[in-house]
């Protein structure tokens, strides 16, 4: 793992846009499946994942037959983690409100949930039963009417099954097996089968992506996500094995995955640079992790501390932890990150994985402007506003003179014509 100044440190990762070539692909598939329906889908499904479907919906009974074979250790470990993503995001709801003023005038914000979300849940590299249950849950929570979830088929047409059972635990209505930049056109558009929904959320590959960006506009989105990526801050207390297995923990995921580790001390990043090479010559995922490191993993030695936060809110990364003898005492210095991990015995993993708050998070330094998935994703604000007969007569002619100001006469209008019959009637 390269060690490196601070000038040599690559702080503007890109978002991924596509080649032409794939772009054109993309824009292809969503026509196929505006026209055609549920044709296209059985053929494109047979094309990309091997499997030939006549049925895209999962039956309740391979919904639970997915839950039997899946090992029961397993089953607790998601039970136990939906209760407490739940937990979390039930801290989030947001109440409808009004406020009267002494004139009668009433103005407020109606909060409803969205009525049809839609998941996307990768199933092709690997598999990802967490990321059903961060972005069900909090759906759920928010209120949305019906959560519909896709996912590729493997090659015999079922689903893996820990999925089947991450989507039962979460409480997702709809289950289709179907993946891809199609499966975002389905959701966008609808077909026979798949009902069209108000929003689309969920990580996927570059094609994926593309086909939310297509579709934007027709739905909501969540986010364009970019690989994964994880800042480690180290001071001289940090222990060097914890530090090289939290970098790997994110190499691991993706051959374009960023894991970086900025310290002050010269020693700890020599030690740290020692140790990743040791564990990941350990890794089943080892080749994955080497080009991830070789291509965009770091070891950044800095002056000190307030220059490495300097460092680390220019990456505006999706995961910081803080290994530092004082974590609270830092905190107030980060501007930038979707997630932060404070002191030495809380890793990203259970970020990933257990502690509640959301996983899905911010990345290619979008942190500086997005937060992670929340709440607020899945509901709609409606202003409401109610004005009193004498509120109007007050306001009015100052509404008239910014109306006109603007050259929008028949919106002076409609309050003159009001003003003037009060008028004529006293």
């Amino acid at each position: 793992m390269r060690i490196v100044s601070k000038e040599e440190l690559d702080t503007r990762r890109k978002v991924e846009r596509g080649t032409k070539q794939q772009l054109e692909t993309v824009q292809e598939i969503i026509r196929l499946v505006k026209q055609e329906g549920d044709s296209a889908l059985r053929t494109l499904t047979s094309k990309f994942d091997g499997a030939d479907l006549q049925n895209f919906e999962v039956s309740g009974k391979e919904m639970a037959a997915a839950q039997t074979r899946v090992d029961q250790t397993v089953i607790h470990a998601l039970t136990k983690a939906a209760s407490r993503i739940r937990q979390f995001h039930e801290r989030q709801r947001q109440q409808s409100w009004f406020i009267t003023e002494a004139d009668g005038t009433i103005l407020g914000q109606k909060v409803l949930p969205l009525e049809r979300v839609g998941v996307y849940v990768p199933g092709g590299k690997a598999a990802y039963p967490s990321s059903v249950l961060m972005n069900v849950i909090p759906a759920k929570v928010a209120g949305v009417e019906e959560v519909i979830m896709v996912t590729p088929p493997l090659p015999g047409g079922d689903v893996y099954a820990p999925t089947l059972a991450a989507a039962r635990i979460a409480g997702v209505d709809r289950v289709y097996k179907v993946g891809g930049a199609q499966a975002i056109a389905a959701l966008a558009y609808g077909t026979e089968s798949i009902p069209r929904v108000d929003k689309i959320v969920g990580p996927g590959n570059i094609y994926v992506a593309l086909a939310k960006q297509a579709v934007f506009g027709q739905v909501d989105i969540d986010s364009i996500a970019g690989p994964s990526e994880i800042v480690v801050i180290a001071d001289a207390s940090a222990d060097p094995v914890h530090v090289a297995a939290d970098l790997l923990s994110q190499a691991e995921h993706d051959s374009r995955a960023s894991a970086v580790c900025i310290t002050p001390s010269r020693i700890l990043a020599g030690q740290v640079a020692e140790e990743v090479a040791v564990q990941c010559a350990r890794l089943p995922r080892r080749k994955i992790a080497e080009a991830s490191l070789e291509n965009y993993g770091a070891i950044c030695v800095v002056k000190d501390l307030d220059e490495a936060f300097s460092v680390a809110n220019r990456l505006a990364p999706e995961h910081l932890e803080l290994m530092v003898s004082d974590p609270w005492k830092w905190l107030a210095e980060v501007k930038h990150a979707g997630a932060v991990f404070l002191g030495m015995h809380s890793p990203e993993a259970v970020g990933d994985y257990w502690a509640g708050p959301n996983h899905v998070l911010p990345t290619s330094g979008t942190a500086r402007f997005f937060s992670p998935l929340n709440i607020d994703h899945f509901v709609k604000k409606t202003s409401i506003i109610f004005y009193s007969e004498d509120a109007l007569q007050r306001d009015g002619e100052n509404v008239i003179a910014m109306a006109e100001a603007e050259g929008l006469t028949a919106h002076a209008e409609s309050v003159r014509v009001r003003l003037n019959k009060k008028r004529a009637g006293e």
